[in-house]
């Protein structure tokens, strides 16, 4: 049976049947004969990171697939935050914030343009103005990342339990910023949603004001005069990926967020940066994983691309790039396939669709395991309905990493306690039995 796992993850890659593509997915539609071959040679299924019908992101999604409980997820801000090395420590919050036009009606602020775009100098000069802010012994801070885009950190007695200003919908009003109701009477949530309110109504009236507005009105472009927020996160203990299941890992991913996860779950990460070659770029993934296995037990190879594409409302956008990545695969699967200890696992973390006003969908996503000793199915297509034909059936949650574990030869027969801690692999680090 194999030994390492290389999991291959397709950003985003399960979608909806459309006219476009003679009422086919987007990948139904695709030419792949590589994760066809994929799909012959192993055993297949489909999987959801939850329960079938709920939309999650990614971070959420990779947070159960990677063998945890979702209930005990962090929340992004705070993922993005430790992703990018700021200073974010335990007992802060991050939350996500960019900047957007908002208009005032009746003493209520108006989502005006969610994505209002702005050069790298503005994003400068705003952040830069709106950077640092202190209140009721709450220090904020924005840290700009890229273009309109950041992350606010706030230190002090706070709590993640708040709601969101952002439902990412132009026309409507913000959110108030409101304890969540399960924490309506804490202290520190009551005090972090009153904090909050104090600093975005404080750099909306100072952006109103601020000489690159200014020059943007003058010149017919919406102001950016609001900071919007989203997903706030807090830290907490979690049990390492490798305690968990005895598998040193790593994630090569081109996104701050995995960064963020992989360090929150002791994993190594390796920061890629994307090209306009999305099937080139996953074959250098994966080539650097085949190359890391003597190093790495368990090999996470991440692309946004489709994931990015189903963002542009194109489904035939998103079928191209699924072929681009099939080609990309193309360069390497005869290595992996020469290799008898890699266990190959191909899939996606969630659904994205191609139209509507969804950001992510609630349908489960295709997913094969190919190796030594696997089950073969009859399954020869690697899409969303041939997949719901195949052995594995419907995985959920953590399914993925306890067949990994299975596949293998590390799965623990339960009931065995070899470790005080409950491993889910065997045989797990034991303290060897001293005579003296």
């Amino acid at each position: 049976m194999p030994e390492k796992c290389i999991l291959i993850l397709l950003d985003g890659l399960g979608d909806r049947a459309y006219a476009s593509l003679s009422y086919r997915t987007p990948l139904q539609a695709a030419r792949t004969p590589v994760m066809d071959r994929i799909a012959a040679e192993g055993a297949n299924g489909i999987y959801h990171p939850q329960a079938v019908g709920l939309a999650l992101p990614s971070e959420n999604a990779h947070f159960a697939l990677f063998g945890y409980d979702i209930k005990d997820f962090p929340g992004r801000g705070a993922l993005v935050a430790l992703g990018a090395g700021v200073d974010f420590s335990a007992g802060d919050v991050g939350i996500l914030a960019h900047f957007a036009n908002v208009f005032e009606k009746n003493g209520i602020l108006y989502m005006g343009d969610e994505k209002a775009p702005g050069t790298e100098f503005e994003a400068k000069a705003l952040a830069e103005t709106v950077a640092d802010f202190e209140t009721e012994n709450v220090r904020i801070h924005f840290h700009r990342f890229q273009g309109l885009q950041g992350v606010l950190t706030l230190k002090g007695e706070v709590s993640r339990h708040i709601t969101d200003t952002n439902d990412m919908i132009n026309g409507i009003p913000l959110c108030e910023v409101l304890p969540w109701d399960t924490h309506k009477n804490d202290p520190a949530a009551q005090k972090t949603s009153r904090v909050l309110k104090k600093y975005l109504t404080w750099v909306y009236h100072t952006l109103k004001t601020h000489p690159v507005n200014f020059a943007r009105t003058t010149r017919g472009l919406l102001p950016l005069n609001c900071l919007v927020t989203q997903r706030a996160g807090q830290l907490d203990k979690v049990v390492s990926f490798e305690k968990r299941f005895g598998l040193k890992g790593l994630s090569i991913a081109s996104n701050n967020i995995f960064g963020g996860l992989a360090r929150y779950l002791g994993m190594d990460f390796m920061m890629v940066s994307d090209s306009k070659k999305a099937g080139e770029d996953l074959a250098k993934r994966i080539n650097s994983a085949v190359s890391l296995l003597d190093k790495y037990d368990f090999i996470h190879v991440h692309t946004k691309t489709p994931d990015e594409a189903a963002h542009r409302k194109n489904p035939v956008l998103k079928k191209e790039i699924i072929e681009l990545l099939d080609e990309g695969l193309g360069k390497v699967i005869d290595v992996l396939f020469s290799h008898p200890e890699i266990l190959l696992v191909l899939t996606s973390d969630h659904s994205t669709p191609s139209s509507g006003p969804l950001v992510h969908s609630g349908e489960t996503v295709p997913v094969v395991f190919c190796g030594k000793g696997i089950r073969r199915d009859t399954v020869c297509c690697f899409d969303e309905i041939s997949a719901s034909q195949g052995c594995l059936s419907c995985l959920r949650g953590p399914e993925i990493m306890y067949l990994i574990i299975n596949h293998l030869e590390r799965s623990k027969l339960m009931g065995i306690m070899d470790t005080p801690f409950d491993q889910y692999f065997w045989p797990g680090n034991f303290k060897p039995f001293r005579l003296r």
